[in-house]
């Protein structure tokens, strides 16, 4: 045997690897010339063998106790290297976390040769005389362990590596002697020294370097408190999961980064694994073992959904899970499990993330910025990028606010559009003719979205700890009365985009899947702060009833779970209706604003016919106050008649006249199947 091959390698897990599998080779060689009668017979069918033993110094070596002492003198050069080596080994790493021993390995290794020479596969085929099979068999390996102290032990090793996910059959349908081994291809890669570059496309990996320190984390400072003792506790095992919960991009995946460096180990992260029997429990724990990682698991859950975590076989430390703010865990992989909270930044964190993404860009606006978009600190970084790029586009060295909101407006589109329909911001309070106690109601509403954050620090202890960043409010009044065209004004003012959830989406007949797409779009506008519109809420908030059949259970658990997620909403959410008294009271209650809409006065059609019309028409004055005092038309039969006459005067050249109005308002009132109160031509 060739010492200097020993003394030739690098502490690395390639040469490592290299060494295992070179013991693996020598067992295999001395397997096969015994099979064949000789070690020359073994060189003469498959002269690559040879090639080892010419590299490894073990050249015609046929007494069999020679050929063993060699292969124990490998084993224990071997694991006198390992001694020397303080670098993070992966096979030895997994070694040591699976209890594995010598046999063990020998087998592992034997079943991955394969995978590393095809030739083994020829030699494999010909050995077990089946044509295809270029993988060992169960009874091949049985077989070639015959030593007095190995014997018996081969099946049961062999299924205890297949339940720690190490080994797989290929073929469970033969009979057992038959099965066909192999070992996971990525866990193969990983052990061989290829490290994270063999991941697939399922795991995302972070290498300790690039996790954030954390003291760069921008948190709150008693988050920051208690982040600062995980590290120690993580590794001592005191925490068996520790379990982050907040919306999507607000920093959870960072924060998890950044305990990973501080253990001195990189980050696993895998999104999806809702189902315990998903073989990619087992190999997420190998692999975390084998690349010295925190596995980070990515949970999207629906309300009352729970995940069965499992306790990883052969991973020892704590695993980190990512929550929104519904769902839940349980099983043996979430003992002793640790929660936290990432809060939606306040006003002070915000301007410090802004100021991370922007520099010194954008330091005029930051104030402005920072009170105005109330983002997670995960969009505070992606609206930045987008905002920078914005500004330069545009030859300006300074972000401004216009280039945030085109940018946040981007991030919006993205996420929402599956679940609502984006409707513009319109106007101004002047474009919208109400009676005056709505559009002080509306004006007051205005207020309470601009001072949410503020407010609580403005009120007593009992009500600071009821209070949150959500804004809810119920518009009322019949149909046409501007209710729409208010929440489009508010967003206008507020400077905020505005959403409107389309039923259609969001209201499935499979139970539990409604609540889902509330949850879904309720998450999404509270994390991209912007105002979501349910309209004709009264289809979803109806009041609840008396159970007499199994439509009535569960058309009471979607309203039960709509009055839990408003109450821990912290978005701006409006709710519009024609049908106020089917809304259960439970729902008014949590309003934080009940706004009623009346249809308009006189004075407010006249102001709604001069809001509509075009500033160049002809119509004679003594008509449009005629019009607006007799006619008792909602705002909407207005817009639409001011449309339709817009559209007769194109037709006819282009000027609106009285004509055009008489002939417009005759048409609505035939549309409701009214009679009109004015005969026009009286006029």
């Amino acid at each position: 045997m060739s010492d200097t091959l020993f003394a030739g390698m690098q502490p690395t897990p390639g040469d490592h690897f290299k060494l295992c599998y070179y013991a693996a080779v020598i067992r295999l060689t001395d397997r096969v010339g015994q099979t064949l009668g000789s070690r020359a017979a073994a060189y003469e069918m498959f002269p690559f063998l040879k090639n080892y033993d010419d590299e490894l110094g073990l050249t015609d070596i046929e007494d069999p106790d020679a050929s063993l002492r060699a292969e124990v003198r490998w084993r224990a050069a071997l694991r006198d290297w390992e001694t020397t080596v303080e670098a993070h080994l992966p096979l030895r790493a997994l070694a040591q976390s699976a209890a594995l021993d010598d046999l063990d390995l020998m087998l592992l290794m034997s079943v991955g040769l394969v995978e590393e020479d095809v030739r083994f596969g020829m030699l494999f085929e010909v050995l077990q005389g089946v044509v295809g099979q270029s993988r060992p068999t169960l009874s091949t390996l049985n077989l070639w362990w015959e030593n007095p102290f190995e014997q018996g032990e081969v099946y049961r090793r062999v299924r205890r590596m297949q339940d720690l996910g190490l080994l797989q059959v290929m073929n469970p349908e033969v009979p057992r002697t038959a099965w066909a081994l192999q070992i996971h291809t990525t866990l193969w890669d990983v052990l061989s020294g290829k490290g994270a570059s063999a991941l697939p496309a399922w795991v995302a990996y972070t290498p300790a370097s690039e996790g954030l320190a954390m003291g760069d984390l921008i948190i709150r400072d008693d988050l920051r408190r208690l982040v600062e003792t995980m590290p120690s506790l993580l590794e001592a095992g005191e925490i068996g999961a520790l379990i982050v919960r907040g919306s999507q991009h607000n920093g959870r995946r960072t924060l998890l980064g950044s305990l990973a460096r501080a253990m001195g180990r990189g980050m696993l992260v895998v999104e999806g694994l809702s189902k315990p029997d998903d073989d990619r429990w087992r190999l997420l724990g190998l692999l975390a073992t084998a690349l010295n990682c925190f596995p980070v698991i990515v949970l999207s859950l629906a309300p009352a959904e729970t995940v069965l975590l499992p306790r990883f076989s052969t991973f020892s430390g704590a695993m980190g899970v990512v929550l929104e703010k519904q769902g839940g865990v349980a099983g043996a992989g979430a003992e002793r499990a640790l929660t936290l909270t990432m809060e939606t930044p306040d006003m002070l964190l915000r301007s410090a993330l802004w100021m991370r993404g922007f520099g010194d860009q954008g330091a005029e606006a930051m104030a402005e910025i920072s009170e105005r978009f109330r983002i997670t600190s995960g969009n505070i970084r992606r609206t930045a990028v987008l905002a920078r790029t914005y500004a330069m586009l545009d030859h300006r060295a300074a972000v401004t606010t216009m280039d945030v909101m085109q940018a946040s407006r981007a991030l919006n589109r993205q996420s929402l559009d599956t679940v609502a329909t984006f409707l513009p911001a319109f106007g101004d309070w002047s474009s919208l003719a109400v009676g005056e106690e709505t559009m002080r109601d509306l004006r007051s509403l205005e207020s309470r979205c601009r001072h949410r954050e503020r407010l609580k620090d403005h009120v007593g202890g009992a009500l600071r700890s009821q209070i949150t960043g959500g804004v809810r409010a119920l518009l009322t009044g019949s149909s046409g009365t501007g209710k729409t065209l208010a929440a489009r004004v508010l967003a206008s003012a507020l400077s905020k985009d505005l959403y409107r959830l389309d039923l259609a989406a969001v209201v499935n007949k499979y139970i539990g899947e409604t609540e889902k797409n509330l949850n879904e779009a309720f998450s999404r506008a509270e994390e991209l702060d912007v105002i979501l519109l349910l309209d004709e809420g009264d289809a979803l908030l109806t009041q609840r009833t008396n159970v007499q059949t199994s439509n009535d259970r569960y058309a009471n658990l979607e309203t039960n779970f709509l009055l839990q997620r408003l109450e821990t909403f912290e978005g701006i959410l409006l709710v519009t209706t024609n049908a106020g008294d089917r809304i259960d009271s439970a729902f008014q209650r949590r309003m934080d604003a009940v706004i009623e809409f009346q249809p308009p006065g006189a004075a407010e059609r006249f102001a709604i016919w001069q809001l509509h019309l075009p500033q160049e028409h002809s119509i004679q004055p003594r008509v449009l106050r005629d019009v607006a005092m007799r006619c008792l038309m909602k705002g909407g039969q207005i817009r639409n008649a001011a449309l339709h006459a817009a559209l007769l005067a194109l037709t006819d050249g282009g000027v609106m006249t009285t004509g055009h109005m008489q002939a417009s308002v005759l048409r609505e009132y035939r549309k409701s199947g009214d009679v009109c109160p004015i005969r026009f031509g009286d006029l």
